[in-house]
């Protein structure tokens, strides 16, 4: 009994379904009053005696007044969909209740004239009668409730009506009418159940959806972030400048891009680590964002490099102004875990003030022109020039060139003598690349040198003079080789290991070998110095400070460090003469190296008169043009066998006297 009851019950908790059921069964509803005013008529016009007007005319008539009145209010609604929940709800109540007391109205007046009528009237009425029943039912199938409790109302009072009256002659009609009620009540059932389904499988479909335009926004959003600083990454950058391209108006300067590339992040990482490295660039993305104005878009590239796009009018004065702000407040100190951490910006930009450019010939020439900071010095500020693009085309083809020519075994290691300063023996030379075989032509060390530090290959370039070093100094006694090491190399974690390696091939002693490192890295990465200063000297390598006059090493720092080896600058020597100030400037040079066990090697040195000063100065070794250029290792065979012979033919000669 409780399940059966339930089927009359009407349930609106779920108010997605109820809304359903409104938009569905409304739009029966207009459909359900006018089959109802058609029978009403039709059953009028059978039954109409000008006598009875009430029961055959007035009654009928205000059922089709109202069934109309119904009918046009169904019509207006458009499936409710401008109707709150709660009135849905309101509407499917009253829907329940209204069908009903429809249902019994038409009914009772059906009842109330059925005597009245001839038998030919009487057989008409039960048919209208059973097809209103029929066609209501199905009209309200959506609402359960009402589609069950017309069915049960109109089959109830139509069986017990018609199974007596006319001393029982409409048993029959009564009993199959009855049956189809139940069958009605059944399928409606059955329909609604399956009505029920459709409303919760779209539910879950569109629940379904949702999640999964939420979860394909999250990735759209992961692919289009950064995720360590939460900004825009390259390809949402890429993807901004499309639409600006797609966009774009005549009008000149309106649209600017900056190029941002931090100057000793590399350092910071190597030197920190990485988490350090994140910790910078999480606040210094925060603190740039906060200097970009309205109409940018500040976006990360790369590692430490970021873009950012201006859209406005005056465009390019914005990108400089806006450049100044960020080159201060990128060199302002960040205290990471501790440690003050601090770097540069070289910021190049470009912007369409001269005519019409593409946006993404903008972020190229940013980039050229950020590029051209790099290579001229860092940490300075550079608007595109068509200049630019020519300096870059040439270094791009020497990058290229690097590594063919490595390849193709185009370089080759030049050696310059290091001689003693009483003796004259030569007691160590120093290895300098040259690319005497590239093919467009020689080029100048210091140029291809550079590129090779900023594009990387300085490691496998700085690995090939090391081995080929080794191989041809190996045979000459007890010669040392003193080889110049980039600080890129120097910072690589790797390097000792690929130094021992190479010793290991090439069976060179590692007492014999000595690394040649510049005072500036000293300064700004003293930690990670010290660390590889200590690993190589455990392997009886020497570490030379090379350039040593030019910097502002301390006193503290050389004590420190432990190097073996001092080169004084070849720019002290200028002017060198006897009682001069540069005199004086190298001679305190070489005393406070002295004055720390350390041997001084004096670089650049042309001249006899200077070799003595160094001498006299008590500098232990000298180098330079006067003892000999750097040469080949033929050439450096040559001097060796001549310079050996001279020192053998010397101390005979001392001996016989």
């Amino acid at each position: 009994m409780p399940a059966i009851a339930g089927l009359f019950k009407l349930d609106t908790d779920d108010q997605e379904l109820a809304r359903a059921q409104f938009q569905s069964f409304s739009k029966q509803m207009p459909l359900l009053y006018i089959i109802l005013v058609f029978n009403a008529i039709a059953i009028m016009v059978d039954f109409f005696r000008p006598d009875m007007l009430l029961k055959t005319f007035i009654t009928p008539l205000f059922i089709c007044a109202v069934a109309l009145i119904r009918a046009v209010w169904w019509m207006r609604q458009a499936g409710g969909h401008h109707f709150s929940d709660e009135q849905i709800v309101g509407y499917i109540k009253r829907t329940c209740t209204l069908a009903v007391v429809m249902t019994l109205a038409f009914e009772l007046w059906c009842i109330w004239i059925y005597d009245s009528g001839n038998a030919y009237a009487r057989g008409h009425l039960t048919f209208f009668l059973a097809l209103t029943q029929v066609s209501s039912v199905f009209c309200l199938m959506a609402l359960r409730a009402a589609a069950m409790r017309v069915a049960a109302v109109s089959t109830l009072s139509f069986a017990i009506y018609f199974s007596w009256v006319d001393q029982g002659r409409m048993l029959v009609e009564a009993i199959v009418l009855s049956f189809v009620g139940i069958g009605m009540m059944v399928v409606t059932h059955r329909y609604n159940r399956d009505f029920s389904k459709l409303v919760h499988s779209e539910r879950d479909l569109r629940a379904r959806q949702a999640e999964t335009e939420k979860l394909s926004e999250e990735n759209r959003r992961i692919a289009f972030t950064d995720a360590l600083s939460d900004l825009p990454n390259r390809r949402q950058l890429l993807a901004q400048l499309d639409k600006v391209e797609d966009r774009r108006s005549d009008a000149a300067d309106g649209l600017a891009v900056i190029f941002i590339d931090l100057d000793g992040f590399k350092d910071i990482n190597d030197t920190h680590g990485h988490e350090a490295g994140d910790c910078l660039i999480r606040s210094l993305s925060a603190r740039l964002r906060d200097l970009c104005p309205p109409q940018t878009m500040l976006a990360r590239v790369g590692g430490d490099e970021f873009a950012i796009l201006i859209e406005t009018p005056g465009a390019l004065a914005v990108a400089i102004d806006v450049a100044r702000r960020i080159s201060e407040e990128v060199s302002l100190p960040i205290l990471v875990d501790r440690h003050i951490l601090q770097v540069g910006a070289s910021i190049g930009i470009a912007g369409n003030a001269d005519g019409m450019v593409s946006s993404h010939e903008l972020l190229r020439r940013a980039d050229t022109a950020m590029y051209h900071v790099k290579m001229s010095g860092k940490g300075e500020i550079a608007v595109y020039d068509t200049k630019f693009d020519q300096g870059r085309r040439r270094r791009l083809e020497i990058e290229a060139q690097i590594g063919e020519g490595l390849a193709n075994k185009e370089f080759d290691v030049f050696y310059q003598p290091v001689v003693d300063a009483h003796s004259g023996a030569i007691v160590a030379v120093e290895a300098l690349v040259r690319w005497p075989r590239r093919a467009a032509g020689p080029i100048d060390p210091h140029q291809f040198i550079e590129i090779a530090e900023i594009t990387g290959q300085i490691h496998p370039l700085g690995l090939f003079v090391l081995d080929r070093a080794c191989r041809d100094i190996g045979p000459l006694g007890n010669v040392k080789l003193s080889v110049n090491v980039s600080p890129a190399q120097f910072r690589d974690p790797g390097f000792e290991r690929e130094v021992v390696h190479v010793l290991e091939q090439t069976q060179f002693p590692p007492s014999r070998l000595q690394l040649e490192i510049t005072e500036g890295y000293l300064l700004s990465h003293p930690e990670h110095a010290t660390r590889a200063i200590k690993a190589f000297k455990a392997l009886g390598i020497s570490i030379a400070l090379d350039d040593f006059g030019t910097g502002f090493t301390s006193i503290h720092y050389l004590r420190t460090y432990g190097f073996s080896h001092v080169k004084i600058d070849k720019s002290l020597l200028i002017g060198l003469l006897p009682s001069s100030k540069a005199a004086l400037l190298v001679m305190g040079a070489i005393n406070l190296a002295r004055g720390l066990d350390m041997r001084v090697v004096a670089e650049g040195v042309e001249y006899e008169d200077q070799a003595e000063i160094l001498r006299a100065s008590g500098c232990d070794e000298l180098q330079g043009y006067l003892f000999g250029r750097p040469m080949p290792m033929l050439d450096l065979f040559t001097v060796y066998q001549s310079n050996l012979q001279n020192r053998t033919r010397k101390t005979q000669f001392l001996r016989s006297v």
